[in-house]
C-alpha cells in the first residue's frame, strides 16, 4: 500500500467513480453498471447508492436503475456561473475599494443562506473582513435580503414558514411577516442596509440581461465611516454604479 492509497476513503472514492461513470452516452445506468466497473459485487454498493441518493447527487429511474440527480447538475453550473461573475466583478470591486476605502464583496444565494464568492478588502485598521466562503443566513445580512427580493409570495413562504427566525438577535427580523416586510421596505429604496458588529453594509443587486437577480454586492465599513450620511451616500452611489457596470457585463 502506497502512501497516497493509505489516507483514501473507499467508500467515498466508490462514490465518485460512480458518478464519473456517466456521460453524455451513459446518462442511466443501474447497479449492476456500478459493481461491475467498480469490480465489486452489486449488493457491496448498496449503502453507496444510497447515499447518493439521499443527498440528490443520484436520482432513481426505475427499481435499480439511476441517473445523475439534481445535485450534480446544481453544484456544477453554480460553480461555473460563480466562476465566470468572480472573473466580471473582480476588478470592479476593487476599483470600489479603492475609490472608497471601505471593503467590498460578492454574494450568491444558496438556499436560505449568502455565500460570499468574492471580497476586496481594505487596508485600513477599522476595514471590515467576512472570510471568503462564509455562509450567513440571508435575513441576517444586507446582501442575503438582495437575494430574497426575487423570490415570490409562494417561493418565501415555502422557504421560510417553518424557520425560527427569532433565534437570532435583533436587529434582524424577528418573524416571517416582519421579515417580508422589510424586503418589501428595501426593494422599494433599491438597497438593503444591515449595521451590526459596529460595522453598517449596503447591498444591491447584480442583474443578468433580462433583469434577474443572480447576484449581490455590498460595501460594508465601519460605523465611525458608515454612520455619517454624506459618507453614506456616496458609498451607496458608487455601489449602485459598481453595480449597474458589471450588470451590463453579464451574460
Amino acid at each position: 500500500m502506497t502512501k497516497t492509497t493509505e489516507y483514501q476513503v473507499p467508500a467515498l472514492s466508490r462514490g465518485l467513480q460512480i458518478i464519473e461513470m456517466f456521460d453524455s452516452q451513459k446518462r442511466v445506468l443501474n447497479t449492476q453498471d456500478f459493481a461491475d466497473n467498480l469490480g465489486v459485487s452489486a449488493s457491496s454498493t448498496y449503502r453507496i447508492v444510497q447515499t447518493l441518493l439521499d443527498m440528490g447527487y443520484l436520482k432513481k429511474v426505475t427499481r435499480n436503475a439511476y441517473e445523475l440527480g439534481p445535485q450534480v447538475v446544481s453544484r456544477g453550473f453554480a460553480f461555473l456561473a460563480g466562476k465566470d461573475l468572480v472573473d466580471i466583478a473582480a476588478p470592479y470591486l476593487n476599483d470600489l475599494r479603492d475609490r472608497t476605502s471601505i471593503s467590498c464583496h460578492l454574494g450568491i444565494r444558496d438556499g436560505l443562506e449568502t455565500v460570499y464568492i468574492y471580497r476586496s478588502q481594505a487596508s485600513q485598521r477599522l476595514s471590515v473582513n467576512i472570510p471568503l466562503g462564509s455562509r450567513l443566513p440571508c435575513h441576517t445580512n444586507a446582501m442575503g435580503r438582495v437575494l430574497l427580493q426575487q423570490l415570490s409570495d409562494i417561493e418565501l413562504n415555502a422557504m421560510y414558514q417553518t424557520q425560527q427566525l427569532d433565534s437570532y438577535p435583533g436587529p434582524y427580523p424577528q418573524s416571517f411577516p416582519e421579515l417580508k416586510a422589510l424586503l418589501k421596505k428595501e426593494w422599494e429604496q433599491g438597497y438593503s442596509s444591515n449595521r451590526s458588529d459596529n460595522a453598517t453594509a449596503i447591498a444591491v443587486p447584480i442583474t443578468n440581461y433580462l433583469g434577474k437577480t443572480i447576484a449581490a454586492i455590498n460595501i460594508s465599513g465601519a460605523d465611525q465611516v458608515m454612520n455619517h450620511q454624506a459618507q453614506f451616500e456616496a458609498a451607496k452611489e458608487e455601489l449602485l454604479n459598481t453595480a449597474s457596470a458589471i450588470s451590463q457585463l453579464v451574460p
